[in-house]
């Protein structure tokens, strides 16, 4: 495995960059770019934008010869490493090979089972100098749902809070719309849009109607609405039922749902669903990240069950008091602090007159979260 130098990362940057094209529409699949480089001089260039379509190597070797270029000699910069199998697509290992390739520059192996090593063994077997791990952080943190569904089988699930400055999320009457601003509530439809689904509970639907899809920013690709809904209580007429894909998870068998419904039957010994088991079911169905917009009680359920991996908070600048309802509702105190959840804060930047907070939910060494 050769090193890797300044214009190996400038040029894997802008394999990421390209990657990011596909941020809303690769699902199941996942997020990869690539760029073919000769005499330092790009010459192609591709992504993935869909599954059953061309791999992004493909892509840049078919935009090379578009632009008269031969890919011959020329170092490709892969954000994930060449796949080595036939799925829906031939090998994008065969595709390199064919265009002699001298040099392929990856960030990050493959983690599915089928491939890993497989694409890299396979190059490096046919003399082509392979480097590894060029900006891998940035590219792992653009699957992060498709590799811990690789890894775990289950999908990366990201719970968005918004709230006031005192962890107030909505009044004691339930009225919430809207503690933060317009410019938060379209940053929090860019997680909605990337995600695989969008999750919510039978209380959010009663209470606020949600339509639970993504409107504030342009997409090919609307997730499927997953809603939590213990007793079967979904109205008929709930406006999320007025279009998309739509799984709803109970406890309890109902005689008939509405049009549109997916049910999905999942209770615990407790009789009420089983959210580890639902998570495992929605990883089964290649969903890579679930995003959450539940009201207090499904937080901490959530939460309490070890299925969440990340949280996005929008704080908005004001205080609202008590009596109201904060982010988490359990159902009984915590009789000591080390049984608080822990979180590492990523980052804190400003989102219109708001602040975006971001955090992962801290794992024991056991955990089975990559």
């Amino acid at each position: 495995m050769a090193p890797f130098d300044d214009r190996d990362r400038a040029f894997m940057q802008r394999a990421l960059e390209l990657a990011e094209l596909g941020m809303f529409t690769t699902p199941p699949n996942p997020r990869v770019g690539c760029v073919l480089v000769a005499d330092g001089r790009i010459i192609g260039e591709g992504w993935h934008e869909r599954a059953g379509e061309a791999h992004a190597e493909v892509l840049a070797l078919r935009d090379a010869g578009g632009r008269g270029e031969s890919a011959a000699g020329s170092t490709a910069y892969v954000t994930l490493e060449p796949c080595n199998h036939h799925g829906r697509t031939p090998p994008c290992c065969d595709a390199l090979l064919a265009a002699r390739v001298s040099r392929v520059v990856v960030a990050m192996a493959d983690p599915n089972r089928e491939v890993t090593g497989g694409g890299i063994a396979r190059l490096h077997a046919a003399g082509v100098d392979v480097s590894v791990g060029v900006l891998e952080a940035e590219a792992r943190a653009l699957n992060v749902g498709w590799i811990q569904r690789m890894a775990i089988g289950r999908p990366w699930v990201r719970m968005k809070i918004a709230a006031s400055l005192d962890g107030r999320t909505a009044l004691e009457n339930g009225r919430s719309q809207w503690i933060t601003s317009e410019a938060a509530r379209a940053d929090g439809h860019r997680w909605r849009a990337r995600a695989s689904g969008v999750l919510t509970g039978i209380g959010t639907v009663l209470q606020d109607d949600p339509q639970l899809n993504v409107r504030a920013v342009a997409t090919t690709r609307q997730p499927v609405k997953i809603l939590v809904d213990r007793h079967g209580q979904l109205p008929p007429d709930a406006r999320l039922l007025q279009d998309g894909e739509i799984i709803v998870v109970s406890a309890e068998a109902r005689r008939q749902w509405p049009p549109r419904v997916e049910p999905l039957l999942l209770p615990d010994n407790r009789g009420r669903v089983d959210l580890r088991a639902m998570m495992d079911a929605l990883g089964a169905r290649g969903m890579n990240e679930i995003h959450v917009e539940a009201g207090a009680k499904l937080n901490a359920a959530l939460l309490d069950a070890g299925v969440v991996d990340e949280l996005l908070i929008y704080l908005a600048p004001c205080l609202i008091g008590d009596p109201a309802r904060g982010m988490l509702a359990r159902g009984s105190p915590l009789a000591a602090l080390d049984g608080s959840i822990r979180v590492s804060i990523d980052s804190m930047e400003p989102i219109g007159e708001d602040w975006r907070l971001r955090a992962r939910v801290r794992r024991t060494p056991e955990s089975d979260r990559v």
